[in-house]
């Protein structure tokens, strides 16, 4: 019984990594849509008049240092 118990708290233990590793990526991939919105408000922006290139160039940075750490999973559809 006690083999059964520890197989099944192992399995419960995976299963929880995995939950906890699939929730990182899901937060990962909405603060990258985040940062890709802001770049793109602040480029259109730019662009038409009213946008400070720094901004612009700030958006880009933060999206770079994401895509550093966590890939570029962001840029794809």
């Amino acid at each position: 019984m006690a083999g059964f118990l520890d197989r099944a708290k192992e399995q419960a233990q995976r299963g929880i990594a995995q939950g906890r590793q699939k929730l990182d990526e899901a937060q990962a991939q909405r603060a990258g849509g985040d940062l890709l919105k802001k770049l793109g408000a602040a480029y259109y922006a730019e662009r038409n008049g009213g946008g400070d290139p720094r901004a612009t160039l700030q958006a880009l940075q933060a999206v770079e240092a994401h895509i550093a750490t966590h890939g570029d999973g962001i840029l794809r559809a």
